[in-house]
């Protein structure tokens, strides 16, 4: 996996194992770091998985620290999909904020390494034993961070604290999301309520998760078209035999992808 190139290059998030609280409810801890200064931007006391309260909490992120240019997750809900590039609605928010959606490889924690460590420290010391209820939960959760980025030295910043290395983003949370544009020499096409577009005097299905959103078809060779969601690469479209081919996982990530993505963002 690519290493961050500092502050914000690189965001870690994941929802942490749930737990019982001593009333009885799951807590499901929504976890988001910042890999370069290990900086733990925060920790979100959830009682369920829900997208509603993670684009909710990164929405609070984003606007406290600015935007980084990738997050990396796993290929769980509701970071990922079982559709097309394995996009959900949390990750096309993503991509039309102009961060690169990083899935580790399925079945590969130690990809997230640095995240999964945290994750260790948290549960030994700010989950045992459990707290009544999720607002004293949170309290705890709120303690264990600041003590963990201002007060904690960590040998793999030379024994600094995560605070003296992390700086907020130059890039601002936008009040709106401006449409992309495409380069000129791609077939952009909007993709329907079912899911397909028409490509070509052919019709075929892209994914549910992009309806309504337009995507981009370039074209690489002689009836073979790179399909694109804005920046970010989703398949590969096939004239004959009018398929396309998802390739997210083998496609590797380039800094020139990632450069696109610092600038598909419009500040309004």
């Amino acid at each position: 996996m690519t290493s961050p190139q500092g502050p914000n290059d690189i965001w870690a998030a994941d929802y942490k194992g749930q737990f019982r609280l001593k009333n009885g409810i799951y807590c499901f801890p929504l976890t988001v770091s910042d890999l370069a200064s290990r900086h733990l931007l925060g920790v979100d006391a959830h009682p369920a998985i829900s997208l509603e309260l993670s684009q909710k909490h990164f929405t609070s992120l984003f606007q406290q620290f600015g935007l980084p240019n990738r997050i990396r997750t796993d290929n769980g809900v509701p970071f990922a999909s079982s559709a097309l590039a394995r996009l959900s609605a949390l990750s096309v928010w993503f991509i039309k904020l102009g961060i690169y959606p990083g899935l580790i490889e399925p079945g590969r924690p130690q990809q997230n390494a640095v995240h999964e460590r945290m994750h260790r420290t948290l549960k030994r010391e700010a989950t045992i034993p459990p707290a009544s209820n999720l607002t004293a939960q949170q309290r705890k959760f709120d303690a264990f961070r600041l003590e963990f980025n201002e007060l904690r030295p960590h040998e793999s910043l030379a024994i600094h604290r995560p605070a003296q290395h992390y700086r907020r983003s130059a890039r601002a949370f936008p009040r709106r999301i401006e449409p992309y544009h495409y380069p000129s020499h791609f077939l952009v096409r909007r993709v329907s309520r079912d899911g397909t577009i028409r490509a070509l005097r052919n019709q075929v299905f892209v994914s549910n998760t992009l309806h309504d959103d337009f995507v981009g078809l370039q074209e690489i060779d002689d009836r073979v078209f790179d399909l694109y969601f804005c920046f970010y690469q989703i398949g590969r479209y096939l004239l004959q035999p009018n398929k396309i081919e998802d390739i997210v996982s083998r496609v590797p990530v380039s800094r020139r992808q990632i450069d696109l993505a610092r600038r598909v963002s419009a500040i309004s």
